[in-house]
């Protein structure tokens, strides 16, 4: 693939734009300078290319986890709280998609006082896996409450609330009180506002709400609140492989 077609996948802008910053030296390929906007390249990810200095890999497929801080919407165009696309890169948000949405996009939303573990592609078919409700991926939530937590609450998520807009119960997959005022919350659906309205129906109100896991994925250690990093292939995979 062209230089020049290479960086305007990733999301550096037009092609033209792609070609200029070749041309005027600022990308090196592999370590080595490269003004030939027309040089070919195996395409392959991994490749490793900086872009005025700043270091990138290339990725036919971007799949990113966010830790989503407090105060911000998953948005494109928020309404009173900044947008987390904010919190990326331009290329990230740049990356040309078929249709008219361009860079990668939320896997599902949190409310924008809920933080923890978001992911992000521009992969759709892997969207549409991820939030179909026919796969029941499990997503879990750290819950801290305004009332004490007890047994009662907890055996009666696990069986099932009605909320006001479908008269079907709505179940936890798992729940654990973690603490006086705090539980631990499995879902494998995505309603709005779902653990809120859950935590009412059983007369308690959640004061502090952060998704810790989906799937098997567990939220990074090491990134604070605002940070992100790509998703390894060996994560994705085994977020591909879940029933």
């Amino acid at each position: 693939m062209q230089l020049q077609e290479i960086l305007y996948t990733q999301g550096f802008g037009t092609r033209r734009v792609c070609a200029g910053l070749v041309q005027q030296g600022y990308v090196t390929v592999e370590g080595a300078p490269v003004d030939d906007a027309f040089a070919d390249f195996d395409a392959v990810d991994g490749l490793a290319y900086t872009v005025q200095g700043t270091p990138w890999i290339y990725q036919s497929k971007a799949y990113l986890m966010l830790h989503k801080p407090a105060g911000t919407e998953c948005s494109q165009k928020p309404s009173t709280y900044p947008s987390i696309y904010t919190l990326l890169p331009a290329p990230l948000r740049q990356r040309p998609n078929k249709g008219a949405v361009q860079g990668v996009q939320a896997i599902g939303r949190l409310d924008q006082d809920t933080t923890g573990l978001l992911l992000l592609t521009d992969d759709g078919q892997f969207i549409h896996r991820m939030g179909s409700p026919k796969h029941h991926v499990p997503k879990v939530y750290e819950v801290s409450a305004k009332h004490p937590v007890d047994d009662a609450q907890v055996q009666k998520l696990l069986a099932g609330v009605v909320l006001d807009d479908d008269p079907k119960p709505v179940r936890a997959a798992a729940c654990e009180a973690t603490g006086p005022n705090a539980l631990r919350l499995t879902l494998t659906e995505g309603k709005y506002h779902q653990v809120k309205r859950m935590l009412a129906a059983v007369g308690n109100r959640v004061e502090g709400l952060h998704r810790s896991r989906i799937g098997d994925l567990a939220l990074s250690g090491e990134l604070a609140p605002g940070q992100w990093r790509w998703l390894a292939p060996s994560e994705v995979e085994a977020l591909r492989q879940r029933k």
